[in-house]
């Protein structure tokens, strides 16, 4: 183990959450001056100062990643502390390459508040010392396994904030119906008509400021949209991590499976999310309640990693995986 290459490791990662707090501050600028009443389309410094710092922050979190891998002499995800850096790492790059194509800087609040968070609990909670392995844990599988978990992890994660972001447009939408059309031959229809001669003024409508920010997200379907595709990507990766789980149980304990807490957990995920990809394709339901699945799903992997892996007792509770 290196001791130095250790300590500028986690230095490395502080600074990653310096510049995920900063980010997180200049996107909430740029999100709250739609509530002010500012257009749309304006020059959105704030978002572009928030979007710099996040490609900060992501390589920043890298380079302290592979620090800590050069440390312990390994691939750097072997425990929950690692785990979280590689989660944050996915989760940050997935929703970089996605702004690449589609304008999705309304999520970057929630991005960098969800990586700073995990940052912090991993910083402050889950740190072990770089260094090896035990020999259960020191196989190719792990490169395979918990990589390809990690990626899983970070594409839920991104599709979870985007759910999120659907179900408030989704309740904006939802409004008062709007104002009846007039009638036909360009006369105004009766409610619209002068009452003794004069016409009568309308009451101007007060719009909160959060209802200006809901105004300016993109639609509902097209959030849903986003969300599926990443959905559905991260269950075929979170498919390739049951099996190679499997796979690496079988040839470390001699069976595949044996309904341990942690692969009773991973299964539970893998339906709920199988059952949400399978209803998204044959139901007719609203898109909401994709979302909450979606939601569902999340909340479950989280329960995992940080209710199971630590309070439930198994053969996965000393590798924190």
């Amino acid at each position: 183990m290196n001791t130095d290459l250790g300590t500028v490791s986690t230095l490395l990662v502080y600074g990653a959450m310096a510049c995920y707090t900063v980010a997180m501050v200049a996107f909430a600028v740029d999100v709250s001056a739609l509530g002010t009443g500012a257009a749309k389309d304006r020059r959105r410094r704030a978002a572009g100062i928030g979007m710099a710092l996040t490609w900060l922050a992501v390589l920043v979190l890298a380079a302290g990643t592979l620090l800590r891998g050069l440390a312990a002499g390994r691939v750097p995800w072997a425990n929950m502390y690692e785990f979280t850096l590689m989660f944050t790492f996915f989760l940050t790059a997935i929703f970089l390459v996605i702004q690449q194509r589609r304008d999705i800087r309304y999520i970057g609040v929630g991005v960098t508040l969800l990586s700073l968070l995990a940052l912090g609990l991993a910083t402050a909670v889950l740190y072990v010392e770089a260094d090896g392995v035990q020999p259960a844990l020191d196989s190719y599988w792990l490169v395979i396994h918990v990589s390809v978990a990690t990626l899983a992890t970070g594409l839920f994660g991104v599709s979870a904030l985007l759910s999120i972001l659907q179900l408030v447009k989704g309740r904006g939408e939802g409004g008062p119906r709007s104002p009846e059309p007039e009638a036909s031959g360009g006369v105004p229809a009766a409610a619209d008509a002068p009452v003794g001669g004069v016409a009568t003024a309308q009451a101007p409508t007060r719009v909160s400021p959060l209802s200006r920010v809901v105004e300016a997200l993109p639609a509902s379907v097209d959030l849903e949209r986003i969300a599926y595709r990443l959905n559905a990507v991260g269950f075929v990766a979170w498919t390739f991590t049951l099996v190679a789980g499997a796979i690496w149980a079988e040839h470390a304990w001699g069976r595949p499976w044996g309904w341990d807490p942690k692969e009773t957990w991973t299964f539970v995920i893998w339906v709920i999310y199988a059952a949400y990809l399978h209803a998204r394709v044959t139901t007719g339901w609203a898109a909401n309640k994709f979302a909450y699945f979606a939601l569902v799903g999340f909340v479950a992997l989280l329960a995992n990693f940080y209710i199971v892996n630590i309070f439930f007792n198994g053969r996965h509770s000393y590798s924190g995986l």
